[in-house]
């Protein structure tokens, strides 16, 4: 007999519906992909570490266009490569190789990954960690991104993990050695950055910032 599926409590779905934003409100049960796949598109969730993270709603423009453009660029110089692009929202499972998927507790949408081993590629998403992420901060995920998420990655091996400011315009970048991330190298969004794990890959700012509404 199957079990039902689990879904987070309805105070914390009203929470967010009722305009209160933001990564820090969670259902603090322990949920796994397969309770996960079942819940209703209206809202979208993350799980990291079996905790279901309500997601803002939709980003502004700026974040948008950050996205878009460094998608645009990093596709462009990846056309001829056997890497794949991909743009949020796409589920991106971590954990143990020999588990489940239904079993696994951590369920991430980066808003922009780059995948390089085709055999991690399933039609439902990402099986494994990706080989470059970029998140892009906005006010209401900036601490989840660069605590909770960064840690979650730093498990999982990513091998290079952007952050994004747009309304600061800095970029922040975390190696992994192997073991761990090292020490970020931080930088304004000018200029042009190469993707270190992406041999000839190179994301250029002006064309990113040029398109930002302007600050009041």
């Amino acid at each position: 007999m199957t079990a039902a599926p689990v879904f987070p409590t309805l105070e914390v779905r009203e929470a967010l519906l009722g305009g209160i934003m933001g990564y820090a409100l969670r259902d603090e049960r322990h949920y796994t992909y397969g309770d996960y796949r079942h819940w209703p598109e209206d809202l979208r969730y993350e799980l990291i570490d079996g905790i279901a993270f309500l997601m803002a709603p939709a980003p502004s423009l700026d974040h948008q266009t950050l996205a878009g453009e460094v998608f645009h660029q990093v596709r462009t110089a990846l056309r001829d490569s056997p890497c794949r692009v991909l743009m949020a929202p796409v589920d991106v499972l971590l954990g143990q190789a020999d588990c489940a998927d239904d079993e696994l507790d951590t369920v991430l949408q980066p808003d922009l990954l780059v995948v390089c081993d085709p055999g991690k590629l399933t039609p439902r998403g990402v099986r494994g960690a990706p080989d470059w992420v970029l998140e892009v901060i906005s006010p209401s995920s900036a601490s989840h991104d660069q605590t909770v998420k960064l840690a979650a990655y730093e498990r999982a091996g990513i091998r290079e993990y952007w952050l994004a400011h747009p309304v600061d315009r800095v970029l922040t970048i975390y190696r992994h050695d192997g073991q761990a991330y090292g020490r970020p190298t931080i930088q304004e969004l000018s200029g042009e950055t190469p993707v270190g794990v992406l041999p000839g890959v190179i994301v250029r700012w002006e064309p990113v910032t040029s398109r930002f509404l302007p600050q009041s």
